[in-house]
């Protein structure tokens, strides 16, 4: 690796913020902290990828959309393609994000290592392309999402840090224990002020 040094942000998206059809609380709050965290420490970064997830209006998206859902494995509808739910939250400056990748086309997906670009090509590949070694998590939820993405982060051989003031959780509990898993996996995590 050649040191270069990315941030992804992870579905700050209006279904995941306040109102949305699986808003969390905090979600507008950490979209426009982002923001802020960008304009004042983007240049820290080479790269800044966003995530969204963007599933088939059609279907249930292999089960993840459901009428009776458990909120575990399955969901009420969210984030359909081309819908406002499914857009970033108008807090995100998008023109602060680099490339932008797309998750859950017809199927589950929580990592955006899952995802692919709009051209079509997948995002490890894409991130291998930039030459990355040093990843911040920011977005939407703790213990979904980010966590998913944190851990593959890791797998990836990478060295990976979330930035617990610029992410926002499902639920209290589940959040902390997504930070504990991570901590677990030699994840960072820490303050975005924290260097």
């Amino acid at each position: 690796m050649s040191g270069r040094r990315a941030l992804f942000v992870i579905d700050v998206q209006n279904d995941f913020t306040e109102g949305g059809a699986l808003g969390v609380d905090g979600g507008a709050a950490v979209a426009a902290r982002i923001t802020s965290y960008l304009k004042a420490a983007g240049d820290r970064y080479d790269v800044v990828f966003a995530s969204r997830d963007w599933h088939s209006a059609d279907g249930d998206n292999g089960g993840h959309f459901s009428s009776e859902p458990d909120y575990v494995d399955s969901w009420p509808v969210h984030c359909v393609a081309g819908t406002s739910g499914a857009e970033y939250h108008p807090a995100l400056d998008v023109n602060r994000l680099d490339v932008h990748i797309l998750k859950g086309m017809g199927v589950p997906a929580y990592s955006i290592f899952e995802g692919f670009t709009h051209d079509g090509r997948d995002f490890p590949e894409v991130l291998d392309s930039h030459g990355v070694s040093d990843i911040d998590v920011v977005g939407i939820a703790t213990d979904y999402c980010v966590l998913a993405s944190a851990l593959d982060a890791k797998k990836s051989g990478r060295n990976v840090r979330v930035l617990t003031d610029l992410v926002a959780g499902v639920h209290p509990d589940s959040s902390a224990a997504a930070f504990d898993t991570m901590r677990s996996e030699g994840i960072v995590v820490a303050e975005s002020t924290a260097e």
